[in-house]
């Protein structure tokens, strides 16, 4: 794997390439990972594992006319021979005078700041700590009473590099590390056994939660799942917990996309005017966030990132849009733009999160008398072109504001605008993954289940 100033000496070789085999312009990106996995079962080492990769995607430009490829092979005939294939492939496609560089002028300049997201002590991490710490994982989460049986504990680390550079002068890269701990158990025998799983992932393994944490909280998760009932069928309150309450904030993001909008496949078009939320709903996204997930200094089409509110007082505040987007729109781009080795930009959030209410879990479902506690989602039955929401979910039945009985098999349905205007947050937010939110309740929502 290459380090970042050789990964952007190889994109210079490749752009220089592409302008004199006749391209007006060009950028091209370079991901490079390696990582080391440990997965242990029933105390007894099971898999080790050793990866690592790297690939460059070029995008060139013959007028309006365009094109994409990647290659693994960094030698400089692979990316000739990369740069002849994107040559003749962009002279057969059709114009789209939409498509192009992100605008000269709104390039972020460097030196970048590289938000800490690099971990010495991570990179170093050796197969004998990582088994250790998969097998303390598992440990603690098989000597909890009541667990009979593991599917594993698993312990990762991982360095990761990028870099992007422009025939119009942009250039950066950044690295950083990134290591997990997991563990899935089972309980119960014969016919009621559930199994259920924990995880974490951090920067730095001084950041990472302790194994012993990580395993315990998945056997008392494994454990509250016995014995379920069927959920009930009506109109009630559904309390969404942390593990789940996130991907309600992804549905919003989906819709809000300039491609989306451009494309009028978006159940918010004509509706950005209107409040999305009640007024003290706020949403932010802060890609300069300290050792950050997803922490960036520019983004896929070089343009500078900075903190926002994508909701503020229950407002949408614009449309997220890369150049492309954003000139069918009419809209200057928003430095929200991703991609791969092989496409065009798109359009991504970085560390995402909805802003915690006032209220602890427990006072906020402390009044419902009849309802539904939701730790797990399946299936994806939501539709951002009408805004209908409808997925499978499990969780427990909520008595006289108390976790009861757990329940399987349930179907929860609702209008994502309906959801949105009612949806209520906790005060739990916690930073764990990309797209954070704390425990929200929805009340209304039809539930399907005996």
């Amino acid at each position: 794997m290459l380090t970042p100033d050789a990964a952007l000496e190889r994109l210079d070789l490749l752009l220089s390439l592409a302008r004199k085999a006749g391209a007006d312009c060009a950028d091209a990106v370079y991901f490079g990972e390696s990582s080391l996995g440990i997965g242990v079962r029933l105390g007894q080492l099971e898999d080790i594992g050793r990866s690592e990769g790297e690939e460059i995607g070029l995008r060139l430009f013959l007028g309006a006319r365009s094109a994409q490829v990647s290659v693994s092979d960094l030698s400089k005939a692979a990316l000739s021979e990369a740069v002849d294939r994107a040559i003749a492939m962009a002279r057969e496609a059709t114009e789209d005078k939409f498509a192009g560089l992100a605008p000269a002028e709104l390039l972020a300049g460097g030196p970048f700041a590289d938000f800490d997201l690099f971990d010495p002590a991570t990179e170093a991490l050796s197969p004998a700590q990582l088994k250790a710490m998969a097998l303390e994982t598992e440990d603690t989460a098989r000597a909890v009473k009541g667990i009979t049986n593991s599917e594993g504990g698993s312990a990762s680390a991982g360095l990761s590099v990028s870099a992007l550079a422009t025939s119009h002068g942009f250039r950066g890269a950044a690295r950083g590390t990134s290591v997990s701990t997991s563990a899935v158990v089972i309980a119960g025998d014969g016919a009621d056994k559930q199994r259920d799983y924990e995880w974490h992932q951090a920067r730095y393994v001084s950041d990472l939660e302790s194994p012993a944490a990580v395993g315990r909280r998945a056997a008392e998760r494994t454990l509250a799942r016995l014995n379920p009932a069927k959920a009930p069928t009506g109109q009630m309150p559904v309390i969404f917990d942390r593990r789940v309450s996130a991907s309600l904030i992804g549905h919003l993001l989906g819709a809000i996309t300039g491609s989306a909008i451009a494309r009028k496949t978006s159940f918010v078009l004509g509706h950005e005017r209107d409040p999305l939320f009640s007024p003290d709903i706020v949403v932010r996204d802060d890609p300069h966030r300290q050792r950050g997930l997803r922490s960036r200094a520019f983004d896929a089409e070089g343009l500078p990132t900075g903190p926002r509110a994508i909701v503020d007082k229950g407002m949408l505040t614009g449309w997220l849009v890369d150049s492309a987007s954003g000139r069918q729109l009419g809209l200057a781009p928003t430095g929200h733009a991703s991609r791969g080795s092989s496409g065009p930009p798109g359009v991504s959030t970085s560390n995402l999160w909805l802003e915690p209410g006032s209220q602890t879990p427990e006072k906020l479902m402390s009044d419902i008398k009849d309802g539904l506690y939701i730790n797990e989602l399946i299936g994806m039955g939501v539709n951002l072109l009408t805004g209908d929401y409808s997925r499978g979910a499990g969780g427990f039945r909520i008595r006289n504001g108390q976790l009861a009985e757990p329940v399987t098999e349930a179907t929860i349905a609702g209008y994502l605008r309906d959801m949105f205007k009612a949806l209520i947050p906790a005060n739990d937010l916690e930073f764990r993954h990309a797209t954070d939110a704390p425990t929200i309740r929805i009340d209304g929502m039809t539930v399907a289940g005996q």
